[in-house]
């Protein structure tokens, strides 16, 4: 066991980069259909393979449980190894974090019955049959074969597909077959319209910040869609160039930086006519000067749109509905044939529903707005009194205090279903009653999300107890309760969670750890005894091969959430003394490093059988411990989640006495890696050596809407915060890494703090990434990335002089 540990550890590395972090082969993406019993989802065929074929789960009359491959892009393309993907996909999946090929989204109707996905340039149309047993995938027929087929999205009533090409708003009704495709454009940019104007795209900003990746959206009735319209003429016009191919030219992009101008983003509707008759094409109608980000935008059955606009220091809000007219009989004429133009076209009005404020900073809360389907606005609000984001119900309270609201995953008639934290480290699925009443569906804590339709719900986890995670469909009968998920079989719910005690008293639900099954014993379904058919999804990824030894504790006066992970029992370090100590922080916020999920401390298993005590630590400003937590940041984020960090430490010796506190050195990624190189030149005597990845090293050279909503718009703020103006402080060792090719953290941060360093006279490290974008996915540029940091942090340490 000890040498298969070993082996395990030796080949770590390679391994992360080669299976896509051990997620190759695992089922992902799982959307509930139709009326539940059906369950789309991504699969690639094992666990080193990057091509997603699209497959679904189904239940049949009898109640089995069956697995069908809807589409297998080899078979539909030869060259699916090595498919073109257009410049605006890769984009878009650069700000998805997406690292697999093939087909790697999707769009279903309502029925469950069709699928509609994109591959190889071309638009995909895969037919369900009606007992979901078989199924057959034909192209689309498209008029133009050479444009781009960009986020295609079926229509409700599964008689169309919409795509875009960037510059046209294409409309695809479905025939019989090929033959009977008919394409047409339903708007279009005018003709010698440049880059700066984009069409059903979202926008960097949307994408990046927001987890906004749809540009239009159609209506409950197939009979309208609200598309995106953006305008980045006032946008800094930055430069991705390949340094490695000089004969090769920059590559120019618009680049929404902080303290400069934003893409306008408008929104148009546009009425489909009967068979070709031209569409009726209006303008929605807001304050874009006073609320110029548009972060949200929901159609549900039976209600208008919903729209959720931001100032541009995301301080207040509002929440709109759209005005759509109820038919196009009486209405003014709309614009000229299909071609967009937002100046002259009719105004469609809204509505201000609700409005929200907060002196610093409001969040998105995913899922929200949204109506219940027979009437009523759910909403997020910020109770500053009880120190909770809470859910209203037409501006009433219904969410317990001290349940943190992270995501709302559907709102029903009866209840909500979201992702609540009561415990930061645990994102549970809760049940919340417009009573007030919860009930949780995990059983242990973990990361867990579902997806809910109809009288289904397919439930995704992944926990401390298991390497892998686990996917499960559930269908819960004709009433759709989610009471049938009971414990029997299930493995989703406990015998007995305290959920009256916390409703009554308002103290957290926190979930203990228990033993779960082998995920790898996948049952091939069955029938609980409260009536509910259930099937895990098969999973053929690979694990690393070895359990990381981690400690949970609590650290310092602010109780920081911490992980240690101490050496496995194979190692040579395993009884040591005395360890040098290993900082592995995000630290910044939105995000957290400590949470109930194994695959988190995989890597800092690696790190410790190197020879380190790892120490994670969850510091103020990330997410899931209330509204106070998060806003201590403000406007002070380095300082801050710096003296966090430097807290964790000097408390380390409390829990780990082997931590040698005379050894220190930190790393990270993004934010992690500007916390690396803060440290190290605001902290030398306490932080000895930093290998900082991808660090914003000066933040007026990061995105708008994530810098400004933490530092504001004062330049002295961003200054203050930034580390360029540090460089001279530099006496401990520091390795730079950054892709010339990210476009998120511009590798122009890392080459300004070499700059200054330079000219400081300090010593550095710089290793540059030809090639390389915010992802390390390329699994040599991974293998060594982990294997030079180790040396160059074993040298500094071992050199280290006071």
């Amino acid at each position: 066991m000890a040498e298969e540990v070993d082996r395990a550890m030796e080949a770590y590395p390679r391994a992360k980069a080669r299976t896509l972090r051990f997620t190759l082969g695992a089922p992902r993406s799982a959307l509930a259909v139709g009326d539940g019993s059906r369950a789309v989802f991504l699969r690639s065929d094992g666990p080193e393979d990057l091509v997603t074929g699209l497959w679904l789960s189904v239940f049949d009359q009898e109640g089995r449980h069956h697995e069908v491959l809807l589409a297998d892009p080899r078979a539909l393309l030869e060259d699916a190894d090595q498919e073109q993907v257009p410049a605006a996909e890769l984009a878009r999946r650069e700000r998805s974090r997406e690292g697999g090929e093939g087909i790697v989204t999707y769009s279903v109707d309502d029925a469950g019955d069709r699928v509609v996905f994109a591959l190889g340039g071309r638009l995909w149309l895969s037919l369900i049959a009606p007992d979901g047993l078989t199924a057959s995938t034909r192209a689309l027929s498209l008029e133009d074969s050479d444009s781009a087929v960009l986020n295609p999205a079926i229509s409700p009533d599964g008689t169309m597909v919409a795509y875009t090409t960037g510059d046209r708003l294409m409309v695809v009704t479905i025939g019989q077959d090929a033959g009977q495709d008919r394409e047409r454009a339903v708007l279009a940019l005018r003709p010698g319209t440049d880059d700066r104007m984009r069409l059903g795209l979202a926008e960097f900003v949307a994408g990046e910040e927001m987890d906004r990746y749809q540009g239009f959206w159609w209506s409950p009735d197939s009979k309208a869609l609200l598309v995106e319209h953006t305008d980045s003429s006032d946008e800094p016009i930055w430069y991705i160039s390949d340094p490695a191919n000089p004969q090769v030219g920059p590559r120019a992009r618009r680049y929404p930086q902080a303290l400069t101008a934003n893409a306008r983003v408008g929104l148009s509707l546009v009425l489909l006519g009967q068979d070709d008759a031209d569409p009726w094409v209006g303008e929605v109608d807001w304050d874009h000067q006073a609320f110029e980000y548009l972060a949200v935008v929901r159609w549900q059955d039976g209600h208008r749109p919903l729209l959720l606009v931001q100032n541009r220091r995301q301080t207040e809000d509002r929440i709109l509905d759209v005005q759509v007219p109820d038919t196009r009989q009486g209405l003014e004429p709309g614009q000229n044939m299909t071609l967009l133009d937002p100046e002259v076209a009719p105004k469609v009005a809204t509505r201000v529903l609700q409005e929200h404020g907060n002196d610093q900073w409001i969040d998105l809360v995913p899922g929200l707005p949204a109506y219940r389907p027979q009437g009523g606005l759910v909403d997020a609000f910020i109770d500053t009194e009880a120190d909770t984001t809470r859910l209203r119900l037409d501006g009433r309270i219904f969410s317990p205090a001290g349940c943190q609201i992270r995501q709302v995953l559907s709102v029903e008639d009866r209840d909500v279903l979201a992702v609540v934290s009561t415990d930061p480290r645990s994102f549970d699925l809760m049940r919340l009653g417009y009573d007030g009443s919860i009930h949780v569906l995990n059983r242990l804590p973990g990361v867990w999300s579902a997806s809910r339709a109809g009288h289904g719900i397919v439930v995704s986890g992944r926990t401390m107890a298991s390497a892998q995670g686990q996917v499960r469909h559930c269908y819960l009968g004709a009433d759709g309760d989610l009471d049938r998920l009971g414990a029997e079989g299930l493995g989703l719910v406990g015998e007995a969670r305290p959920d009256s005690s916390a409703r009554q008293t308002g103290e957290p639900v926190r979930p203990e750890h228990q033993d779960r099954p082998d995920r790898r014993a996948v049952d091939a379904g069955h029938i609980n005894s409260q009536g509910a058919m259930s099937a895990v999804l098969a999973d053929t990824s690979s694990d690393p091969g070895f359990t990381p030894n981690v400690d949970f504790v609590r650290m310092g006066q602010h109780e920081l959430f911490a992980a240690i992970v101490r050496p496995s029992e194979s190692s040579p370090y395993a009884s040591a003394d005395s360890l040098p100590v290993l900082l592995k922080p995000y630290g910044g916020p939105g995000a957290q490093q400590v949470v109930f999920n194994q695959s988190y401390y995989w890597e800092s298993q690696w790190w410790a059988d190197q020879g380190f005590l790892v120490l994670t630590a969850d510091g103020r400003g990330t997410p899931g411990r209330g509204p106070a937590w998060d806003r201590a940041i403000f406007e002070d984020m380095a300082q801050v989640t710096l003296d966090d960090q430097l807290e964790a430490l000097e408390a380390l010796p409390d829990f780990a006495p082997e931590a040698d506190l005379g050894h220190v050195a930190m790393i990270g990624w993004s934010y992690g890696g500007f916390l690396s190189a803060l440290s190290v030149l605001r902290a030398p005597d306490r932080i000895h050596a930093a290998c900082a990845g991808a660090p914003p090293t000066d933040w007026t050279l990061y995105d708008t809407h994530y810098t400004e909503r933490y530092l504001g718009l004062d330049p002295a703020v961003y200054r203050r915060n930034g580390i360029i103006d540090d460089a001279p402080s530099l006496r401990r060792p520091l390795m730079l890494i950054h892709g010339f090719a990210d476009d998120n953290v511009s590798v122009a941060n890392t080459l300004r703090l070499s700059g200054a360093l330079m000219a400081a006279g300090r010593p550095h490290t710089v290793l540059p990434l030809t090639g390389i974008t915010h992802m390390t996915n390329d699994e040599t540029v991974a293998e060594n990335l982990l294997i030079l940091q180790r040396d160059f942090l074993r040298e500094a340490l071992k050199n280290k002089t006071d």
